[in-house]
C-alpha cells in the first residue's frame, strides 16, 4: 500500500478534521484570534523578482474566501510597491501562517490573481480615516527623504480629502488560488502531524491529503 493510498484511508481528527481545507484554514484562523497577542492575520508571503530572487515579507491575511473553487486567500496592497510589480511580472505566491500560542501553522502556495474593484473598495472603506489617506500618500517600496516628508504627503491627501477618501486606484487586493495547503501542528520529541492537501489546478474541486513525515 503506498503512502498516498494510507494518506487517504487514515481518518483525520481534531484539529486536522473536515474535508474543506478552506474551512479548516479558516477555523484555525479563528483560533488564533483566541490565543495570539498580536496580529493573529500576519502572513509571511512570498514573492518572485525580475531575477527569479525570491522576496518576502509580512503581510495580513485579510480573507479565506468560501468558495474553494473560485476563491482564495486574500490580502491588500500597492500595486506600485515591490511585491505589487513582482506579482504583476510573476503571479505566483506563497504564504505561511505560524501561531507560537497554538504550535500550529499553515502554509500555501499557487497562482495570484487580482480581487474584483468591489471588493477592494468594501475592503479599503472599512480601513480607518488615516490609513486610508496613507494608501494614497505612501509611494511604498520606494526611497523616501524623511519621515517628515511623508507626514507632510499624508497632510496634503488630508486637505483634498477631509472626509471620505476613495480608493487609490493603484491600490488593491491579490487573491492566492492555492494547489497546495499545508497544516502543521507541533508533537512531542518533534514528531510533529502534517497533512498536505494538493490539486492539479486551482480550479479542480477535488484534493488529495497526504500525512508527510515530520
Amino acid at each position: 500500500m503506498s503512502d498516498a493510498t494510507i494518506s487517504e484511508t487514515e481518518t483525520r481528527t481534531g484539529k486536522f478534521a473536515g474535508d474543506d481545507p478552506y474551512a479548516l484554514a479558516r477555523a484555525w484562523v479563528d483560533a488564533a484570534r483566541e490565543t495570539e497577542i498580536n496580529d493573529p492575520e500576519a502572513v509571511a508571503l512570498s514573492t518572485v523578482d525580475t531575477e527569479g530572487l525570491p522576496n518576502v515579507r509580512m503581510v495580513l491575511l485579510k480573507q479565506v474566501e468560501d468558495d474553494r473553487c473560485t476563491g482564495g486567500f486574500v490580502f491588500f496592497t500597492n500595486f506600485e510597491s515591490a511585491k505589487g510589480g513582482e506579482l504583476a511580472a510573476h503571479p505566483v505566491a506563497a504564504m505561511v501562517l505560524h501561531w507560537k500560542s497554538l504550535r500550529r501553522q499553515l502554509r500555501l502556495r499557487g497562482p495570484v490573481e487580482r480581487v474584483a474593484d468591489a471588493q477592494a473598495d468594501a475592503y479599503y472603506e472599512s480601513r480607518a480615516y488615516k490609513s486610508r489617506l496613507g494608501a494614497w500618500a505612501s509611494r511604498q517600496s520606494r526611497p523616501l527623504s524623511s519621515r517628515a516628508a511623508l507626514i507632510a504627503d499624508v497632510a496634503k491627501v488630508g486637505l483634498k480629502y477631509p472626509l471620505d477618501p476613495p480608493r487609490p486606484p493603484h491600490w488593491g487586493g491579490f487573491r492566492i488560488r492555492p494547489v497546495e495547503i499545508e497544516f502543521w501542528a507541533d508533537g512531542d520529541f518533534r514528531l510533529h502531524d502534517r497533512f498536505r492537501w494538493t490539486r492539479p489546478n486551482p480550479d479542480a474541486d477535488a484534493w488529495e491529503v497526504q500525512r508527510l513525515n515530520p
